[in-house]
């Protein structure tokens, strides 16, 4: 019986030293854990996306990005695209439109597609509504962006401190003013310091016609091609698409420019035989024209922009 009443008593004279040295590194997690996460979040690099019409054949983008590396080191770059169609704004601007609702605020946009470079157009930052900025000419890229999100307020870019070079390049304002001031404002200089305010109202717009609905129809435009393929892009939305009364399976009778066809309207390229052409709702919610494995644009010689117009089902 003496074993028996000694074992517990000893067992409980070292599990009392036990339990509290628990008890200290539990406590112990409870603070560094969330320290250690906090501190965590703290060091996430700033981002920049970057896009412009350069192409990837010369030094031009690794340029722009040793400027924006040399003001903030551990910046992290996402390269949207350095294949814009050249010169053309409205790409760029139908890009930035896909692109943004994907990334969080404070991401910052740097954008080179520039063809008035050197002249009295204006460098300019914007801050959308979503928190996002933008870091680009001022020559309408804003516009899609604008439209959807709203824009804040803008600025232009006049401070040389946000620029590099004692004598600006007049042909090369990616390098010495955008890239710098994209990286100031990424490590997070106070962007009010950048130049002036401006009036949001006087920003340059694209000049685009918008699609109209009436009792006979609907009118829009096709506005470009998707990237290689050759399918259309077009300025009606799925939504308004489908108040004319299609539904999937049904053929759509559809006038581009002066072509008239009649083409069904599927979900995806596969719902068609190979080399039929297809209407569909493209993946930006806007209704798109294609052709199974072909080009829609090449095939039908379509170059845009190409008004078009839908009447509405059973018209």
């Amino acid at each position: 019986m003496l074993d028996f009443y000694i074992m517990p008593n000893l067992f409980s004279s070292w599990a009392k030293p036990l339990h509290r040295l628990i008890a200290l590194l539990l406590l112990m997690l409870c603070i560094l854990v969330p320290a250690a996460v906090a501190d965590g979040a703290a060091k996430t690099p700033p981002t920049i996306v970057f896009m412009t019409d350069f192409g990837v054949v010369d030094d031009s983008v690794a340029i722009c990005r040793g400027v924006m590396y040399s003001i903030a080191p551990d910046l992290r770059i996402v390269d949207l695209t350095h294949q814009v169609t050249p010169f053309s704004i409205l790409d760029g601007a139908r890009f930035l439109f896909g692109a943004t609702p994907y990334y969080p605020a404070g991401t910052v946009f740097v954008v080179v597609i520039d063809p008035g470079v050197g002249s009295t157009r204006k460098a300019v930052v914007v801050k959308s509504k979503r928190g996002q900025y933008f870091v680009l000419p001022d020559n309408g890229l804003m516009t899609l962006v604008q439209d959807r999100d709203g824009l804040e307020s803008a600025r232009e870019i006049t401070n040389p401190n946000w620029m590099i070079g004692a004598a600006l390049s007049s042909t090369f304002h990616g390098r010495d003013i955008f890239s710098p001031a994209g990286a100031h404002l990424a490590r997070g200089d106070d962007w009010t310091q950048v130049g002036p305010e401006l009036d949001l109202s006087k920003l340059v717009r694209l000049d685009l016609t918008p699609s109209k609905m009436d009792a006979r129809g609907l009118t829009a435009e096709v506005i470009a091609t998707d990237g290689p393929y050759g399918n259309l892009v077009t300025t009606i939305t799925g939504e308004d698409f489908l108040k004319l009364g299609y539904s999937h399976g049904q053929v759509v009778p559809v006038t581009i420019g002066h072509t008239e066809l009649k083409i069904p309207f599927v979900r995806t390229f596969s719902d068609v035989p190979l080399n039929t052409p297809l209407l569909y709702i493209d993946s930006r919610g806007h209704v798109g024209f294609a052709i199974n494995q072909g080009s829609f644009a090449s095939n039908y010689k379509i170059q845009p922009p190409q008004p078009i117009s839908i009447p509405r089902a059973g018209k």
